[in-house]
């Protein structure tokens, strides 16, 4: 398993994804997280085809701190299903991955 992660989510609003991102940083889950508004989602859900405008989320941090972090989301979150997927970092500029590695709590 890779020791970093990138952790993709969605939200509601853009004040939504700042509150949450906020909140992330603020308690060492995520080293920083990058904020993408004005995403058009086309989805199902309960059966039915929704469209909604939405905040996408990537947020940087351990895969250590991955169940940590999506608990805190979860808890902060308007949606009943909330998108929070990880994906490996296989790599990266290691002075960045040293940062990263120290700004985050050591689950």
């Amino acid at each position: 398993m890779s020791e970093f992660i990138l952790v993709y989510m969605l939200a509601a609003s853009e004040g939504e994804a700042e509150k949450i991102a906020e909140a992330l940083v603020a308690e060492s889950l995520a080293a920083c997280v990058n904020l993408f508004g004005g995403v058009r989602s086309i989805y199902k859900w309960q059966g039915k085809t929704e469209r909604a405008q939405e905040c996408a989320m990537i947020a940087k941090t351990t895969a250590s701190n991955f169940e940590a972090l999506r608990k805190r989301v979860v808890e902060l979150h308007s949606y009943e299903c909330p998108c929070i997927v990880a994906l490996p970092v296989e790599a990266g500029h290691e002075p960045y991955l040293d940062w990263l590695r120290g700004s985050v709590a050591q689950a």
